[in-house]
């Protein structure tokens, strides 16, 4: 069993965003980089492990001081492996200040089979804090033939007093994984969320559907997606695919435009990705 700690603290000193952190165990970050503005904190998280296995407890705690924007990422997938009854855990924690944003924008986790494991998110955001975040999951790994049959992967997203998406997904439960009301078949599911610590003005909201709805435009066959706005403060988009790079890519082009629509920002793609 291994515990692993991160606490990033984001402050605005004009005219940049500065980060101090601290650490317990394999998880930290390199160094900061502004490729778009000093404003703008761009942080990537590493795990040299790559991975985590019953028992194993990652917590990730990001506090953004008023005005700081930072965008935090990975290099690569988030590992559940298969391990016996012990539970492995991603747990992050983020409070966004007044004036502040935040983009969440890990890449994938896998759910390896056998694997039990929870993915936690919870954050709270002040009335004029503002944050663009996602998650992306693939069940097993059906391009190498490792089907994810066994295990359960639970699913914790929240803002605080404001929505809560919350599930768990057993690999046994066939009407779930199979039915058109389900998963489809299809392996790999991702969440795009747009939200505000108070109610959108209904012309943004409006705006930033029709653009989600835009960029859907034409949907491949193999891609189930769709937007909505569950409540004042919060847009959300679900994307349903066979594979991650589908997945992903469509919720990139989706923040792209959101970015530059809501912050009217041009946007730089972290580097990471790239690679």
């Amino acid at each position: 069993m291994w515990l692993a700690k991160l606490n990033l603290k984001y402050e605005f000193q004009a005219p940049k965003t500065v980060v101090r952190d601290s650490h317990e165990g394999p998880l930290r970050i390199l160094k900061s980089l502004y490729p778009e503005d000093p404003s703008v904190c761009h942080n990537v998280l590493v795990h040299p492990p790559s991975g985590l296995v019953g028992g194993d407890t990652l917590q990730i705690e990001l506090e953004l001081g008023q005005h700081s924007h930072a965008l935090v990422t990975t290099p690569g997938a988030t590992r559940f492996y298969g391990s016996e009854d012990l539970l492995a855990t991603q747990s992050m924690r983020a409070h966004v200040g007044q004036h502040a944003r935040l983009e969440w924008l890990p890449l994938e986790s896998i759910a390896y089979n056998r694997c039990h494991a929870l993915n936690h998110m919870h954050f709270t955001l002040e009335p004029q804090a503002q944050m663009l975040a996602w998650d992306v999951t693939q069940l097993g790994l059906p391009g190498a033939n490792l089907p994810f049959t066994q295990g359960v992967f639970s699913q914790h997203f929240e803002i605080h007093q404001t929505w809560l998406d919350k599930a768990s997904i057993h690999a046994s439960d066939e009407r779930l994984l199979q039915s058109p009301l389900g998963l489809a078949g299809k392996k790999c599911m991702g969440t795009l969320v747009m939200a505000q610590g108070s109610p959108f003005d209904v012309q943004l909201v409006s705006r930033h559907i029709d653009l989600a709805k835009l960029a859907m435009e034409p949907l491949h066959s193999e891609l189930l997606a769709g937007v909505t706005s569950p409540n004042p403060q919060v847009i959300v988009v679900r994307v349903l695919s066979k594979d991650v790079e589908a997945n992903l890519n469509l919720l990139k082009r989706i923040w792209k435009l959101w970015r530059e629509s809501w912050w009217h920002m041009p946007t730089t793609q972290p580097r990471i990705w790239a690679s």
